[in-house]
């Protein structure tokens, strides 16, 4: 009995003082995990919409018009309750909806961007070799670049041509398009190929893409498959081979977004790096019901997989532009904005997988089906290139998260010495706004089909949600 009893104080000891996780399929009523299911639904149709950054805008845009946001205007006196929405060079796009409190109070930032790794053409990159056409690539971002090869590829983009109109481009996607792919070695005639280290197993001048093999129907000259080509370009778009000399044509994964298991709680697709934060941001914005005490604002930027640099990236000005013509509205100083404010770099992390158990620490990493990843601070080994948040700034966070019910989890990105990464979370701290990262878990990063568990991706939803009406 004396036994019994001390079991039982120990057990309430540790309900007391322990950590308590649980996986949200436990956590989760089953009406609750229909709403998860049915959010995911649109989440995987924006998936296929939107599989560069200038697609994602275009389709944040209509999402926004849809909830009633209108094109800002700097020097317009906006009131409590209006929504607006900015887009920066047809790459990334800035949403607000005006908050209750003036803006000297400051804001709730939400900020995540919509490019992802893919395979960018080169300003020259037809070419012909032994009567085939192929397009030369040049990577964009962190990639396996094996992982790349022998996958089909669709074609998306747009051209600026000589009298600077512009056509855009979208090949792959539909059943009745053609694909492109990046041919690889047999593995038996692989065995000079497999001595190489791995990161080198395909090298980046390597990532060619078949794209034809007809010739036109003349018996001598040369580059007449190149030629061929051209003619089909010239003929459905109106294009010339200078053209691309002023185009942006990104190659991508060809499949469609897609659920993984067999109990279908897992989704499968190109781009959730970091687009399954923005789908969230954005949807957490357009679906308020009321007005936020805060101006509420979401960020979609672009450039983060190459250090944000450039005038679309979060390293630019626009963001505190904009800010500042919303401060100015109100009389305002910007200082008094960003000292105010708080912001969520809304980016995912790794999740733990099993297979590959090494690389993560078991008690300081995410787990697929915990919810949301809160992670102080991101960077790599002394965390170099970091913002890492305060201690009353993750308190409030956790303290908000816990108040409402949203399952979530802490996580860093792999060991301490095995290598990290950044998101765009100092670049906003250094604005002076308290800001922490909080995201999604996610397995097979920066690969053509990387996963995350629907009931992350909700989690996600609510959480940003009730961030921006704190």
């Amino acid at each position: 009995m004396a036994a019994k009893k001390e079991t039982n104080e120990v057990k309430q000891l540790k309900e007391k003082l322990f950590i308590k996780r649980k996986n949200t399929a436990k956590l989760f009523t089953d009406a609750e995990q229909k709403r998860a299911d049915k959010f995911c639904d649109g989440y995987k149709l924006f998936l296929d919409a939107a599989k560069t950054e200038r697609e994602a805008v275009l389709w944040a845009v209509k999402e926004c018009e849809r909830a009633g946001f209108m094109l800002f205007k700097a020097g317009v006196k906006y009131k409590a309750g209006d929504k607006i929405y900015t887009v920066n060079r047809g790459k990334s796009v800035i949403t607000a909806v005006i908050g209750r409190e003036g803006l000297d109070k400051g804001v709730n930032l939400l900020a995540s961007h919509i490019d992802s790794p893919r395979l960018d053409l080169k300003q020259r990159p037809l070419y012909e070799a032994d009567e085939l056409a192929y397009f030369k690539t040049h990577y964009y971002g962190g990639i396996k670049k094996y992982q790349w090869t022998a996958v089909p590829l669709a074609l998306h983009g747009v051209v600026i041509k000589s009298d600077m109109s512009e056509v855009k481009i979208n090949i792959g996607e539909d059943d009745s398009d053609p694909v492109f792919a990046i041919t690889d070695l047999l593995p038996h005639l692989a065995e000079e190929q497999y001595k190489r280290p791995s990161n080198k197993l395909i090298k980046g001048e390597e990532l060619n893409i078949l794209i034809g093999s007809r010739p036109v129907r003349e018996d001598e000259g040369g580059d007449l498959v190149k030629l061929a080509v051209m003619k089909i370009l010239n003929r459905k778009y109106g294009i010339t081979e200078a053209d691309f000399l002023s185009a942006e044509l990104e190659a991508v994964p060809a499949h469609k977004a897609r659920d993984i298991g067999f109990d279908r709680s897992f989704i499968g697709a190109y781009g959730q790096d970091d687009r399954v934060c923005a789908y969230t941001t954005l949807k957490a914005l357009t679906d308020l019901k009321k007005i936020p005490r805060k101006t509420a604002v979401a960020v979609l930027t672009d450039k983060e997989e190459v250090g944000s640099d450039g005038n679309t990236g979060l390293k630019s000005v626009y963001l505190k532009h904009f800010l500042l013509d919303l401060a100015e509205m109100q009389g305002v100083k910007l200082r008094t904005l960003l000292s105010n404010s708080k912001c969520l770099s809304a980016d995912v992390n790794v999740a733990f997988d099993p297979t590959f158990p090494d690389v993560c620490e078991k008690l300081n990493t995410a787990y697929m089906n915990y919810g949301v990843c809160v992670t102080k601070y991101t960077g790599s080994r002394g965390k170099s290139s970091t913002s890492d948040a305060s201690a009353e700034f993750t308190g409030e966070i956790r303290k908000l998260l816990d108040d409402n019910k949203i399952p979530w989890q802490t996580g860093e990105l792999g060991k301490v010495d095995l290598g990290g990464g950044g998101t765009v979370a100092m670049f906003l701290a250094n604005l002076n706004i308290d800001t922490i990262d909080v995201g999604v878990p996610v397995f097979s990063m920066h690969s053509p089909l990387e996963i995350t568990a629907k009931n992350d991706v909700y989690s996600a939803y609510k959480a940003f949600g009730v961030f921006i009406n704190m």
